[in-house]
């Protein structure tokens, strides 16, 4: 629906009805004035925000990004600092894991010293490939929660442990799980050879 133009005696109407007011506040626009006396239009100064109305569609169509990537993103786009044979041989599920330890059902408080000590242990008694299973995480919506939470709190957390002391110098690489052993519910950690 296009908007009707106002008439040049509908604005001379307007300007006789507005000198007869008095203003609240002082104006903030220049005042309305006659057609006839009206300058060539100036070229409109660019706006950086543009205008958006209710059920637009938006004329930027670049991706939405999060800040931040997903784990499995980050983890995969990590630098590669073992060799590389093992490394694509790790990643297709043709390595098997030499050790492994299941942190399902533990809480972050239980899983985490597990976690540590499984690492020291398995370097000590000369292991290098070890799976790590923490689960997907399950799915559920709390009744009353203000905003909905992340679940997985293991899933999360045990990458970064893993480059934290003690375990750091340990851990070599640490990828996401082929699908044959565990997939997006465990990880590799590729450990340092024994000293």
């Amino acid at each position: 629906m296009s908007r009707r133009r106002v008439k040049p005696d509908e604005l001379d109407l307007w300007n006789q009805v507005a000198r007869t007011t008095e203003r609240l506040a002082p104006p903030k626009r220049a005042p309305i004035l006659d057609v006839a006396r009206q300058k060539k239009p100036q070229k409109p100064t660019p706006n950086p925000i543009a205008p958006f109305t209710l059920g637009a569609v938006p004329s930027d169509t670049r991706e939405m990004r999060d800040v931040l990537p997903a784990l499995s993103e980050r983890l995969r786009s990590a630098p590669v600092k073992m060799d590389a044979k093992s490394y694509k041989g790790m990643q297709r599920g043709k390595l098997k894991p030499e050790g492994r330890i299941d942190l399902h059902g533990m809480t972050v408080a239980q899983a985490h010293p597990a976690l540590t000590s499984f690492i020291l242990k398995s370097q000590n008694a000369g292991k290098r490939l070890v799976l790590v299973i923490t689960g997907k995480g399950g799915k559920r919506e709390e009744l009353g929660a203000i905003a909905p939470q992340r679940m997985g709190a293991l899933k999360r957390q045990v990458p970064h442990w893993l480059t934290m002391q003690p375990c750091a110098s340990c851990v070599l690489q640490v990828s996401e799980a082929h699908i044959r052993h565990g997939g997006a519910g465990a990880y590799y950690v590729y450990l340092r050879g024994a000293r």
